[in-house]
């Protein structure tokens, strides 16, 4: 019987673009352009450039494109330089069964793969295809687990997913993925101990993922050896980050429709550059108000609901949530970002500066945030919850949403993923480059050259980023 890292290298290396549903491969562009301008945002707003500067002192050669550099780098660390921009705000999509933050992890990965073999877009997209499934599949066995352990699947199953990736762009064959993907479960790791103090490490988790990728790739490459029970086995990746007895995670069932399920198209995108706990109770909010805003006297009480597995992540512990000591951390406070769109009418980058998170209007609305935890049967397929706002005169304004919005029950249309785009690409690039690294993407499979494709990104330092 093949082990399940067995699986994952055969169905990878025979997997052609011609194979995939035309819908999923359009869902797979639209979630490689929606990563791009999460980048290109968080290069914008100054956010998780030190991935990119540390990967400069390294040096190296010329292989791929760098986000906010004129230079090209190494493909594995221009791969960890634009992972950790691409998920510096955390407004990049989420897998909601897997708990797994897919994209920013498989498209640097996969692109700078595609820069570094000279390959066209339709081999790209189907790399993409096949870690998106990867990660999405092994973060499924064991949906909510990994957090619950206080480990980041985005990290953790997202080295699995690069690495089937990767070596299919560098023409691994099925044994040589499998000892890759043995390898790769030896580079797995992410820690949640960033939200003691609001520091921001998680974008360096997608980053090593990504880098691991390549280096997993290519010490197989060369010939080194992987444990192929490197998933399921005694000492695989489930007993060791869960202490699941072996046998207990049924990884074989999740790759057991490799090819005919695809999640791809369930990988949610965000509506708000926070945490993907907090969607639900912010579209609530968005729609109990309308279009109004409020003075924080205005305000008597903010109730949200939320999924008792979100609460550590976004709500405790309260009295630092309702005074966020750092940017990234107010992206982690259901309080703070609730209070912002009821005083502000909106959850948007620009809100997560040092001076936005001080504001003393949405401080004051954050420190009447209460909350309760519901049993929502749509948790983990998607991220819901509910607001009720109580003000001043009496009035009750509540909604509750089952679905987040931008998930694939309540999703955003194409023409909304591509003005999130625009919005965040037109941060830093002039809007000429905009539009054409928008049509690049999203004819990703004609585009015979990668490296040509990502060009409009060298732009950035044109408009003085």
């Amino acid at each position: 019987m093949a082990t399940a890292a067995e699986t994952i290298a055969r169905w990878t290396t025979e997997l052609e673009l011609d194979d995939v549903p035309s819908d999923v491969v359009a869902a797979a562009k639209l979630h490689v352009l929606d990563t791009l301008g999460c980048g290109l945002a968080a290069e914008a707003t100054g956010v998780a450039g030190e991935g990119r500067a540390t990967m400069d002192e390294l040096g190296g050669r010329p292989d791929a494109t760098v986000i906010g550099s004129q230079a090209r780098l190494p493909a594995a660390n221009a791969a960890f330089a634009n992972a950790m921009l691409c998920h510096g705000l955390d407004f990049d999509d989420t897998h909601s069964d897997s708990v797994s933050h897919v994209s920013t992890v498989i498209a640097p990965a996969a692109l700078a793969a595609s820069e570094q073999q000279r390959a066209g877009g339709r081999e790209a997209l189907a790399a993409i295809l096949a870690g998106n499934e990867v990660v999405c599949r092994i973060g499924m066995a064991a949906p909510g687990e990994f957090h619950r352990r206080g480990f980041h699947p985005t990290a953790i199953c997202g080295v699995f997913g690069g690495t089937a990736a990767v070596s299919k762009l560098t023409g691994l064959d099925a044994e040589a993925t499998t000892r890759a993907l043995g390898i790769a479960g030896s580079f797995a790791s992410g820690l949640f101990a960033y939200l003691a103090d609001g520091t921001p490490t998680k974008p360096m988790h997608p980053a090593w993922a990504a880098h691991g990728a390549h280096v997993a790739s290519r010490l197989a490459h060369h010939g080194a050896v992987g444990p192929q029970s490197v998933l399921e086995g005694k000492f695989g990746l489930y007993h060791a980050f869960l202490a699941a007895e072996e046998g207990t995670v049924d990884i074989e069932g999740q790759l057991a429709d490799l090819g005919s399920r695809w999640e791809t198209p369930r990988i949610a995108f965000k509506a708000y550059p926070v945490c993907h706990f907090m969607h639900g109770s912010l579209g609530s909010a968005a729609e109990a108000v309308g279009e109004r805003t409020f003075a924080p006297g205005e305000i008597e009480d903010v109730l949200v609901s939320v999924p008792a597995a979100g609460v550590s992540l976004v709500l405790e512990p309260a009295e630092l949530k309702r005074a966020p000591r750092s940017e990234y951390e107010g992206k982690f406070s259901l309080q703070y970002s609730v209070a912002s769109q009821l005083v502000r009418g909106h959850v948007s980058v620009p809100d997560f500066t040092e001076e936005a998170i001080a504001d003393p209007e949405v401080l004051e609305v954050a420190a009447k945030v209460r909350y309760e935890t519901r049993d929502y049967p749509t948790y983990p397929q998607a991220f819901p919850g509910g607001v009720t706002v109580r003000l001043a005169d009496g009035t009750e304004l509540e909604a509750d949403h089952a679905h987040q919005k931008g998930g694939p029950e309540n999703p955003l249309t194409p023409a909304e993923v591509s003005e999130k785009f625009r919005e965040n690409a037109s941060l830093v690039l002039p809007d000429d480059a905009v539009a054409a690294l928008e049509e690049a993407v999203l004819s990703l499979e004609e585009q015979a050259d990668v490296t040509a494709a990502l060009a409009p990104l060298q732009l950035l330092q044109a408009v003085g980023a």
